[in-house]
């Protein structure tokens, strides 16, 4: 089956940035429990969820909004400091702008849902130049208004701000709470991008249907149009 769309999650799929965000949520666990994160909390209660729930989580209880905000703006700040600090990883992924060119130029409709707040979303529109591929207006973050993932209310949105339905879509993901939200919205395929040696690992997981390493291996067999001549 061909699908009509494709819908990217940013964070760890078009930017291989999880170094500084483990560093800044770090520091952060540090701060509110005085212990860090281990693998399995970065696995199932970081990776693809908003600052609200990560937050509330180290914190052990729900926090006044004021707090909440405040403590949104530390822990970014420090993300996009060290974004800035390092360079060589403040890049789309690779093969990424390759693909971007490609359903661009083939008019294949494209957005991305990401749990990103509003400030780092227009930090990387600045930075990363997003806005010659994508219209911002159908971009998908965490404004407040919807829950999270897992929830699969993100990739439901990010389908009605194209116009079309999930089951049309194509998602590429790289975490469980990305890949159970995609199911959940009854996306039409879930591509899963790792490292090599976590393909097996996401195979097996629920509702992902293809693995890549990068987006040098996306399958363009999966997009209405990708072959079509100009």
């Amino acid at each position: 089956m061909k699908y009509k769309v494709i819908i990217f999650d940013f964070n760890g799929v078009l930017l291989w940035d999880a170094p500084l965000h483990v560093q800044a949520w770090q520091a952060t666990a540090l701060r509110l429990r005085g212990s860090p994160l281990s693998d399995d909390e970065f696995s199932i209660h970081v990776h693809g969820r908003t600052n609200s729930y990560i937050l509330g989580y180290l914190s052990g209880h729900s926090l006044r909004e004021t707090e909440l905000l405040e403590l949104i703006q530390v822990k970014e700040s420090m993300y996009r400091d060290l974004c800035l600090k390092n360079p060589e990883m403040f890049v789309l992924s690779p093969g990424a702008e390759a693909l971007l060119d490609l359903v661009s130029s083939k008019d294949i409709p494209r957005t991305i849902a990401t749990a990103s707040e509003k400030t780092n979303l227009d930090f990387f529109v600045q930075h990363l130049g997003l806005d010659k591929w994508f219209d911002l207006q159908r971009i998908v973050y965490d404004d407040g208004t919807l829950p999270g993932k897992p929830a699969p209310d993100m990739y439901a949105k990010a389908a009605g701000n194209i116009g079309l339905l999930p089951h049309e879509c194509v998602v590429v993901e790289d975490a469980i709470s990305g890949f159970q939200s995609a199911q959940a919205a009854n996306i039409g395929h879930v591509v899963g991008l790792g490292p090599l040696e976590t393909h097996n690992r996401l195979l097996g997981c629920q509702g992902v249907s293809t693995v890549i390493a990068s987006f040098e291996q996306f399958p363009l067999e999966l997009l209405v149009n990708a072959w079509l001549d100009n």
